[in-house]
């Protein structure tokens, strides 16, 4: 067997370098199509209370959720036009999440994103009813979300998917698990619960939303589910890593979590393990999606701290 020149290693890697390239214009194409809708449904509402919900959907989240809930529809036949009002219901949703879990009561954070939580920038008081408002404003928008011939049943499951994931059953109940966790009693059985539910439940409802308002099997929503579940480990995981980073340059304690329980060595092969599983819950169901394979694998992209 001839051995491969320098020249054509050379030409695959700048080939696949394109291939990824193209795949991430696609994505960002999509995450701008989001942030337009986000946008043109907020601006309608003004004052106070409204600024305050801009204030926290606009702090630079990378619309992670929505951008699988039409990366899927678009692998299942729905376009993302289609799928666009399903898609920023579910990114209110997060960024309700997001307000809540940062009060006081809660994990008590001061920042989100590298800037002030909502109640440190408007008040614990108005923090609160901003939440509340996106998420009413979430199933408002779910609501009015286009029903044309045939495919009013699909909008009713994805409700329910999306209902199911974000309440008790799902994200709520995580919360729940969370504020009543302790490193003394929390072992990872437990947390793995919590991770399914805190973290999983939404991204699975994103991916598990694509797929009803398409043209996916029985087979192929097994398949999805699948996906979503490794992929939410795996994006909980690298959550963990990074938050590892912080804890120490902070001087904080670590929080029960996979590098807590593990180590961060240990952990980064977990990593790499959940986002192989969340691939080949896809191909072995012959999926054909590059981006939600780009986006699962993009998480092992874990920056390194301190010259590991």
């Amino acid at each position: 067997m001839m051995k491969k020149t320098k020249r054509t290693l050379i030409t695959e890697e700048t080939s696949l370098f394109h291939f990824k390239m193209k795949i991430e214009e696609k994505i960002q194409v999509k995450k701008a199509l989001i942030e337009g809708e986000l946008k043109k449904i907020l601006n309608r509402y003004k004052g106070g209370l409204a600024d305050s919900m801009k204030y926290s959907v606009f702090s630079g989240g990378k619309r992670f959720r929505p951008i699988l809930v039409l990366c899927a529809g678009e692998s299942f036949g729905c376009d993302c036009i289609t799928a666009l009002p399903f898609a920023c219901a579910i990114e209110l949703i997060h960024n309700y999440s997001l307000i809540h879990d940062d009060l006081p009561a809660m994990d008590d954070d001061d920042f989100r994103r590298g800037k002030l939580s909502c109640h440190k920038a408007y008040g614990e008081d108005v923090a609160i009813l901003a939440g509340d408002a996106l998420l009413t404003l979430a199933f408002e928008i779910l609501s009015q979300a286009s029903a044309g011939s045939g495919t009013l049943g699909k909008k009713i499951k994805a409700i329910e998917e999306i209902s199911r994931s974000a309440g008790l059953s799902g994200m709520v109940g995580g919360q729940y698990l969370d504020i009543k966790a302790s490193i003394e009693d929390l072992n990872r059985e437990d947390y793995s619960s919590l991770v399914k539910k805190k973290t999983g439940s939404l991204i699975s409802a994103a991916v598990r939303t694509g797929a009803l308002l398409g043209q996916a099997s029985p087979d192929d929503l097994e398949a999805v589910s699948m996906y979503a579940e490794n992929l939410g480990f795996a994006f909980q995981i690298r959550d963990d890593i990074l938050d590892s980073y912080e804890d120490i340059r902070d001087g904080k304690p670590f929080s029960p979590n996979e590098v807590f329980f593990s180590g961060r060595d240990s952990a980064r092969k977990k990593l790499f393990t959940y986002v192989n599983s969340a691939v080949k819950a896809l191909d072995e169901k012959s999926i054909a999606s590059d981006e939600l394979r780009y986006l699962a694998l993009k998480l092992l992209e874990v920056r390194k701290h301190n010259g590991e």
